[in-house]
């Protein structure tokens, strides 16, 4: 099983490039898995047709005994999404949301039932405190990627989660594979995303140009893999999918 964290600054495309994976493995025949850990619970949305699916938080509020079949629910090319959710709004800590949802999953043996063959987290990058570090630190991850463009918060964000990551990765957690490189077309942005990589000691794994079938398949409610299965932008998708699993980065 390969389990795989993606983190990134809100707004950057984080979750529309996750999803996309997701999907890009399932085209494939791989069992996926997407877990979203930002309190939005808007990780898999695309892949739910557009539908914010109940999550982990919202139904332990309302439940005081949950199934899986609560939480877990079949996207398009059979994903498997999960939204862990967050507390209410000005009561809480979006972080301990996480580790909440990362404990119930546990304890209801999410992973032993469904036997992904591959593990998503979509955690927002903005802010590494030690809810968002779970998949980091608590042994969910093997490997780590950060979705970024050249734009200077992007860049900032994904600093500051490298150093997250490299601290954690001395004591034997997961371990950082670079960059995806989710292009805006700004002025020099190759080259502020390369030395950027660079001063961070990683590399940048693949680069997604922008493209305008990224957003059409948004208005569809859809993922570019499952919307245009045949364009030149999935097989974009299945590249770095494959780069990712593969670790020929």
């Amino acid at each position: 099983m390969k389990k795989i964290a993606i983190y990134g600054k809100g707004g950057i495309g984080k979750s529309t490039t996750v999803s996309n994976i997701s999907a890009a493995f399932a085209k494939q025949g791989y069992k996926v898995m997407q877990i979203g850990c930002d309190p939005k619970a808007d990780s898999t949305k695309n892949l739910t047709k557009g539908k914010k699916i109940p999550t982990v938080l919202d139904v332990l509020r309302t439940k005081d005994k949950i199934e899986l079949e609560d939480i877990v629910f079949t996207g398009d090319l059979g994903v498997l999404c999960i939204e862990s959710g967050g507390p209410l709004p000005g009561i809480g800590c979006a972080g301990r949301g996480i580790i909440t949802a990362f404990e119930k999953l546990e304890e209801l043996k999410a992973y032993d039932k469904f036997k992904p063959d591959i593990i998503l987290y979509d955690v927002l990058g903005d802010v590494v405190c030690g809810g968002f570090a779970m998949p980091i630190r608590g042994g969910y991850a093997d490997d780590v990627c950060i979705v970024t463009s050249g734009e200077m918060m992007s860049l900032y964000a994904a600093s500051n989660i490298c150093h997250a990551v490299k601290s954690f990765e001395k004591r034997g957690y997961a371990s950082l594979k670079g960059f995806i490189y989710n292009a805006k077309n700004i002025e020099n942005e190759d080259d502020l995303v390369h030395s950027s990589a660079k001063e961070e000691e990683t590399k940048v794994i693949y680069k997604i140009d922008r493209n305008p079938l990224v957003q059409r398949a948004e208005d569809l409610n859809k993922t570019v893999v499952y919307a245009f299965p045949d364009s030149e932008m999935t097989s974009d998708y299945v590249n770095l999918a494959n780069k990712l699993l593969q670790g020929s980065i």
